[in-house]
């Protein structure tokens, strides 16, 4: 009796071990627990702390997009953005990285979503809806899949420069700088002063210019001297309906407006 007592035991025992191996396979074959599911695209932000979000917050769609080691985002107002870091089965964690500074009328979605993001160490994706969470508490954050079909072709105006001290009409008093993007790789436009030509290429949201020729005519201030050094060290962009942000690694350095 005592030897079918082992048996009956150990029988239990591989039963047990079985179930949890099959477990484990199950969750390395999830593809909700794959990055790679969520990475390389533009997420619009639906809900907040359980409470649904508007689709224009401040004339701006709420996004998130996700990269396979870094992030950036916009709350209906300021771009931000840092590194990003994937442990694997749905684990994640945001870094806190730069913003622009700008003011606007209503921030609370951008505040709450900064804090979601640095608050969340884990993902799920489930139905097309993407959920920031924190433990297995209720999600921080939702969003679903934004489709966009936006170019970088036409015409944009510059309303935000970093680095200089004097502020934005000082440098700009009378004409802002423009950017014009043709298909052929070509880009031209005016730097408040003079008018230029250059040519551009894009992988992803990767984008380098090539040398800047333009006319030579005098200008007063320094603002065309700061629009080309700032152009020269960007590497990256991101287009949210009608504005154009251009990025050095995490930083936003230039914004423009669709014209």
């Amino acid at each position: 009796m005592r030897f079918k007592h082992i048996v009956v035991l150990m029988t239990a025992v591989l039963a047990l071990a079985s179930c949890s191996v099959l477990k484990k396979n199950s969750v390395k074959q999830d593809p909700n627990n794959s990055s790679t599911t969520i990475i390389g695209k533009k997420w619009q932000l639906i809900e907040i702390d359980g409470k649904a979000v508007a689709g224009q917050v401040n004339g701006r769609t709420p996004f998130l997009q996700l990269e396979e080691k870094s992030y950036s985002a916009n709350g209906g107002c300021n771009g931000i953005g840092g590194e990003l870091t994937f442990s694997g089965n749905g684990k994640i964690k945001f870094a806190q990285g730069m913003s622009t500074m700008m003011a606007c009328p209503d921030m609370s979605i951008e505040q709450a979503l900064s804090k979601a993001l640095m608050t969340a160490d884990n993902y799920t994706l489930s139905n097309g809806i993407l959920s920031l969470n924190r433990a297995k508490m209720a999600p921080l954050a939702k969003f679903k899949l934004l489709e966009e079909k936006q170019t970088l072709n036409g015409t944009w105006e510059l309303d935000y420069i970093s680095g200089p001290r004097i502020a934005f009409e000082g440098l700009y008093p009378n004409r802002k700088p423009t950017m014009t993007f043709h298909t052929d790789g070509k880009v031209n436009g005016n730097s408040s002063c003079n008018n230029y030509n250059a040519t551009f290429k894009t992988n992803g949201n990767q984008i380098s210019f090539g040398p800047i020729m333009s006319t030579k005519m005098a200008c007063e201030g320094s603002g065309e001297a700061t629009f080309f050094a700032t152009l020269e060290k960007v590497n990256s962009y991101d287009i949210n309906e009608n504005t154009l942000t251009f990025i050095m690694g995490d930083i936003a350095i230039m914004r423009f407006q669709r014209k």
